[in-house]
């Protein structure tokens, strides 16, 4: 009888293990091609996204509608924000990258920043206004922190092509692309770097709610462009 027992229980074990090995794949799958999900490890998009909040990122909003001025990105910063190697070693990027997949930390090499200046732009602080102006134009910022001025770092950029200019909209706590003027790169985020939008806060559940893409008024120029 005991021996019946354990043959009918080993069927159910197998069944279950197979299904997280399904759930598991399907889930990397779903991640590398459709959502994502990433947390929130600082203040520097605030009032929009909270420390500790968990949004949902999809990596194919941008195919029907490309990257402009004002967009939020989530992006991979190996070689612009970050070193492209970590100095930590393989173990230590292992667990590094099983806490930031399932959502419990943040990735020391994974951001999410606002697109000020798209290729071709210049992108200046300030104007007479005190605002940042882009091509010219002061830009209008609705978005920025409370209390905030678009910057107290004064600059003056030209973006490559296929380069994004990033600030934080919490620009006081921000360490952006404003950090790197000088260094190699300065700063610039290529556009194959970028994961996707994020679409969802999903965490913590009262903070749960849609991230829309910016309104006109903060996608333009004083002038309308």
């Amino acid at each position: 009888m005991d021996n019946t027992r354990r043959q009918h229980g080993r069927p159910g074990w197998r069944f279950v293990l197979l299904a997280l090995v399904v759930a598991v794949v399907i889930s990397g799958l779903v991640r590398s091609l459709w959502l994502d999900i990433y947390y929130i490890p600082s203040a520097s998009m605030q009032p929009l996204f909270e420390t500790g909040d968990r949004i949902l990122v999809s990596r194919t909003d941008f195919q029907s509608q490309p990257i402009g001025r004002g967009d939020v990105v989530v992006f991979d910063g190996r070689g612009t924000f970050a070193p492209l190697n970590s100095g930590q070693g393989p173990l230590l990027d292992a667990a590094s990258g099983l806490g930031h997949w399932i959502g419990l930390t943040g990735s020391d090499t994974t951001y999410v920043k606002r697109v000020i200046g798209l290729p071709g732009d210049h992108v200046v602080c300030c104007g007479s206004d005190g605002r940042l102006t882009v091509n010219g134009q002061s830009l209008e910022e609705p978005y920025v922190y409370d209390g905030d001025v678009p910057s107290k770092q004064k600059f003056s950029v030209m973006v490559p092509p296929g380069r994004l200019w990033l600030l934080g909209d919490h620009r006081s706590m921000s360490a952006d692309s404003r950090s790197l003027l000088g260094a190699p790169g300065g700063g610039m985020v290529p556009l194959d770097r970028v994961i996707g939008r994020p679409v969802q806060i999903i965490w913590p559940l009262d903070r749960f709610g849609s991230v829309e893409r910016p309104s006109k008024a903060e996608t333009t120029t004083k002038d309308g462009q």
